[in-house]
Formats: structure tokens, sequence, C-alpha cells
């Protein structure tokens, strides 16, 4: 533990929702909330007027709609929101070479390594600062915790939210854990919570009074004796600046479960493309791909195979993928797959066996009749793609109204709202969803300043 707080902690409010809001100025001061809108999405981010009627992450999208009918429901632009988290941690590592990120919104930094601050009056000076450079850079607010250790600096900040500072002196962690909750402290889950309410511990203080060994009993030695540790406020963990990837994956549900066998198929190596270019975009290679299927009754199967060496090659990642496939049943229906590369190096090496195999199959190893079928579903499912789809929440441009945003589509046609982050409320119009003068575009930066720049 540190004698002086120089652990901070910066989490950004209600990141997904606040970007939305700050670029759309008819949303500013109402209920938002982003996610996945099919009938098994959920939400990703609520804002604070969403939260209200009880709205929160990880909720199933359609309760969500039934606490909060009249909201805006979008979906998530990741791109849009890594390009602000980007201008974040840049600001973040001004301070320290020691920044720990823990998702985009949310990240620990270790003032003292980066010698801005010794004391609470110089590490509070330096989160205000932080804050106000935030807020110029991005035009968002986010919350500032800062401790003598990373547990109550993550404590301090969810304190500060929305918009705010919170400083815990060192010294006073146990007057502070005592009375809270013994789910407040890493590591404590709704089982492990469950576990302990059980033994009749309920509090921080509870777990404090019942001892090293009782926990340990309860909950085995490495898992009791930290549990100890933290409710006496002891929290040794450095902030560690970089933390290796282990894997890359993607993965996507589907509104209805998929039976189509070639449809499966094709759905599995677009997923592949998917995972090698963010793969690629990481740096890694990988030797272990890693296929993933929830099938119509939520069991879940994965299959793995280890290739002769790493390789960021899409062909190599999605023939051994589909070979994965070939050995799930799926009959029934499944309703989510996935992709992922494990086993991450930085280097690359080809699967040249791999690829000499493909390239000297026998044409006639197809069946005319299979050929025919893989070439007629490959054939819709491009001119699905290029169909454009007019997402809720996501960019547009008109030749004759400038830039707006979706507010929603159907029956042939698309709604826009003309507006930009520094205007106020746009109008609203209709077009037929094929309107050549409409097309998607890229975000406008949420500050006026880098569209000059």
């Amino acid at each position: 533990m540190r004698a002086a707080p120089t652990i901070l902690h910066l989490d950004m409010d209600a990141f997904f929702a606040a970007a939305e809001q700050a670029s759309k100025p008819s949303l500013r001061g109402k209920p938002v909330v982003v996610g996945g809108l099919g009938p098994r999405g959920v939400v990703a981010t609520a804002s604070y007027e969403a939260r209200r009627f009880g709205v929160h992450s990880a909720m199933p999208m359609g309760q969500a709609r039934r606490l909060a009918p009249n909201a805006a429901y979008l979906v998530p632009r990741f791109a849009f929101y890594r390009s602000i988290s980007e201008q974040v941690m840049e600001l973040l590592r001004r301070l320290s070479p020691l920044v720990e990120p823990l998702s985009l919104d949310e990240a620990f930094v270790d003032l003292e390594a980066g010698g801005v601050a010794e004391d609470s009056a110089s590490a509070r000076a330096v989160g205000e600062r932080l804050r106000a450079d935030i807020l110029a850079t991005t035009g968002l607010t986010g919350s500032v915790g800062l401790a003598g250790s990373k547990m109550i600096a993550k404590i301090a900040s969810e304190e500060a939210k929305p918009d705010g500072l919170v400083l815990i002196e060192p010294g006073t962690e146990r007057e502070l854990l005592g009375p809270r909750s013994v789910r407040i402290l890493p590591g404590v889950g709704p089982a492990t919570g469950e576990h302990l309410r059980r033994a009749g511990m309920t509090t921080v203080s509870d777990l404090a009074e019942a001892g090293e060994d009782e926990l340990v009993r309860l909950l085995g030695r490495a898992h009791g004796a930290s549990l100890y540790r933290m409710a006496q406020g002891y929290d040794e963990r450095p902030v560690v600046a970089e933390r290796d990837a282990k894997s890359v994956s993607v993965e996507d549900t589907f509104d209805v479960d998929l039976h189509d066998r070639v449809r499966i198929r094709i759905e599995v190596e677009r997923l592949a493309e998917r995972c090698v270019g963010r793969l690629r975009a990481s740096g890694h290679s990988g030797r272990t791909i890693v296929l993933k299927v929830r099938r119509y009754d939520f069991s879940t199967l994965t299959r793995s195979e280890t290739l002769r060496g790493p390789t960021d090659d899409p062909g190599v990642v999605r023939e051994a993928a589909g070979r994965l496939l070939e050995a799930v049943d799926t009959t029934g229906g499944v309703r989510l797959l996935g992709v992922g590369v494990s086993g991450l190096a930085d280097y690359t090496q080809e699967d040249l066996f791999a690829q000499a195999e493909a390239s000297e199959r026998p044409a006639d190893e197809v069946a005319p009749e299979e050929a025919a079928e893989v070439e007629a579903a490959l054939s819709t499912a491009s001119e699905a793609a290029a169909e454009r789809v007019w997402a809720p929440g996501h960019d547009v441009r008109h030749a004759v109204y400038g830039a707006g945003w979706v507010q929603g589509s159907g029956v042939g046609r698309v709604t826009v709202r003309f507006e930009e982050p520094w205007s106020g409320p746009g109008r609203v119009r209709t077009f037929a969803v094929d309107d050549p003068e409409l097309e998607p575009s890229e975000p406008l930066p949420l500050v006026r300043g880098d569209a000059a720049a």
C-alpha cells in the first residue's frame, strides 16, 4: 500500500451512450440505449437517463424496451468508440508510462511512475486536469478515483460518478470498506457472495472479523487468503502497462436459429475472415483455431485445432474452422457461432502444407450438385451483403441535406435526422432505402476543432 494516493482509475461515464448523445444533439438529456436490437440482443450501455427506468448493461433488450419504451435504441458503432478511446488513452500515457487499460473506457494509471504526483494535493490537481483535458479533447466526461491501491481507486471512481473526482486518503481504507457489501471486493461475484451470506457474512467488516482461517476454510487457500487481505484494505497489485493478449475471437448471435448447413458454413467462413482482421490489427499470429457453436437448446460446444506453426492467413484459418464445423452436429439449429485464434505469437509462419493441400485438391472431389448449392448460397449471401443496411444510429450523408444519422428503417423507407455534433437538433426526413443521393458515411468528430484539423 502506498502512503500517497498516486494510483488513478479513470472510468468514462456511460461511454457508448454518452458518445451517441454527444454526436446527436436531439438525444441529449434523453434516455439512450446502445446494444443489439434483435430479439436476442442485450444492452451494451444505457445513458443515465435510461438507468432511471431500471435499464442496465447486459440486460436483455426486450426487457429494456418494456422498461423504457420511449428511449432511443441504437446499434453500436465500435470503430467510433475505439477512436475516442485512443484519444483518451493518449492523454493517460502523457501522465505516466504505466497505463493499464481494462477496456475501451476504463484504465489504471500509476502517477508516481510518471513523476507527476507525490502527495494528495498534486494527485488531485492531476486528476482534475485530466478530466478537463478529456472534456476538451473528446467532448465527453470521465470520473476519476485516486487512492493508494488499485482496488480502492476503482471504488473511488465509482463513487465519483458521474463526472466527478473522489480521492481516498491512504490509511482510511478499513473505515471506508467496513460497512460495505462483500460484493464491493474484486473476485466476489454472485455465487461467492451467496456462499458468504449463508455463512453470516454480508459486509466487509464481517470478513475482517471472521479471520483468515475461516475464509480459507470456506473458499480455499488462495481465494480465502486474498479476500482476507482485501477486507483489511490491502491490495499490492501493481499497475501493469502491457497485458498480453492470449486470444483473439469474434462471434455472432442470430435472431433466428440457423438450420441450413451451407448457410452455417458461410457464417463460419465470414467469422474467420473477421477474426483474422482483428488478429492482424493486433500484430499477432496464432497456432490454435477455435470454433464455438451454441445450439438451439443453449448447449455450447467448442472444438479446436492446433496448426504446425502460427499463421495470420485468412485461408488457413477459414479452412481450419470449416474442418472443425464438420465435427459438430448442428441438427436442431444454431443460435450462436464464434471463431477464435489462440496461442498468439508476434510473427507469422505460413502453413505451406495446408496451402499446398488446398491448391492440389482435385475439382471432382466436390459433387456437382454440392458445388451448385454452394455457389447459389454464396451468390445469395453476396447480394444480401451488397444491399445497404440502414442501422439505427449509424451515420449517413445526403447529397442535398448533408450529414445525419438513421432513426429507423422499414417497409422500403429510411428515416434520417440531419444534425451535427455542434449544431442544434436537426430536421427529420424520410427517403426510399435505395435513394441514390443517400449513402453511409464516416462519423463526424465530437469536437469541431478536430474537423478543421
